[in-house]
């Protein structure tokens, strides 16, 4: 048995974090009808605002500044429909 075999025999556990739906955030999704967290800890992420209007359009979202704070889904979203343009990575 080697050090590092050894070393994480005796290490304790870590604990797991549970992600529930009931947790509140304190960034909505910028994305008109959607209800969901933009927080960074619910794999929110943020896109320029040029971006978000391609998918969305004017209407779609909620505010109008440089930078549109969006949920995961909403992400995904996004980066399903600019998968076919080179330019935006």
């Amino acid at each position: 048995m080697g050090f590092k075999k050894k070393a994480r025999a005796n290490r304790a556990p870590k604990a797991k974090k549970v992600k529930s739906d009931e947790e509140e955030g304190e960034v909505p999704c910028d994305v008109a009808g959607c209800e969901k967290w933009a927080d960074k800890r619910f794999g929110g992420r943020s896109i320029a605002i040029d971006n978000a209007i391609d998918v969305w359009g004017d209407d779609g979202l909620k505010r109008d500044v440089r930078r549109v704070r969006i949920c995961r889904p909403c992400y995904r979203e996004w980066k399903k429909a600019k998968k076919d343009e080179p330019d935006q990575y």
